[in-house]
């Protein structure tokens, strides 16, 4: 019974440990999982993913980063207008009003890592930096995947989480928020 114990809060504990080393904090400002997908050979950009949640009372902003061999780092949204997908900067950050979570994820919200120097390789984290208006900054590693992967960990991440318009193309940010918990 002891040992049996003793195994069950050994896994337990590794488990945790292990799902928290892809979780980073800054002020009331939570990022669960980073991660990109390693670029072709002659790419000069590549994209991150993440999820975001604000758990304190006050609104903030994702309004920059950096990555180690990346010259230039912005915050884009896609939609959909006219039936076309669209990609903007969204020059003055992205919006976290409070207990709201949001999903940067493929074809809606998301980092753009741009005039990439050295490229990420599957399998090797990316150190960076996010940098948030009020929480301040945060250094974070991304996972990188292989080519084409859809996500880093098989989980869906649309769910009930804020993410870009879809379909109306409106350019607003407003997605449909979530309370964190």
């Amino acid at each position: 019974m002891k040992s049996t114990l003793c195994l069950f809060f050994l896994v337990t504990f590794v488990g945790l440990s292990q799902a928290s080393e892809r979780d980073f904090k800054v002020g009331s400002i939570r990022i669960v999982h980073p991660w990109t997908r390693q670029p072709p050979a002659a790419a000069k950009v590549a994209g991150g993913f993440m999820t975001l949640t604000n758990t304190g009372a006050e609104g903030d902003r994702l309004i920059g980063g950096t990555a180690i061999g990346v010259g230039r780092f912005e915050v884009h949204e896609m939609s959909m207008v006219d039936g076309v997908m669209k990609m903007r900067q969204l020059r003055a950050g992205l919006e976290l009003k409070p207990g709201e979570t949001v999903v940067l994820q493929p074809g809606g919200y998301h980092v753009m890592l741009m005039e990439v120097k050295t490229l990420p390789k599957a399998g090797v984290d990316l150190k960076g930096t996010l940098v948030f208006e009020k929480a301040g900054t945060v250094e974070i590693a991304y996972r990188v995947e292989p080519l084409g992967a859809k996500s880093s960990d098989g989980h869906d991440h649309g769910g009930t989480a804020k993410s870009a318009p879809k379909g109306s193309g409106s350019g607003s940010g407003r997605g449909a928020p979530t309370n964190a918990q």
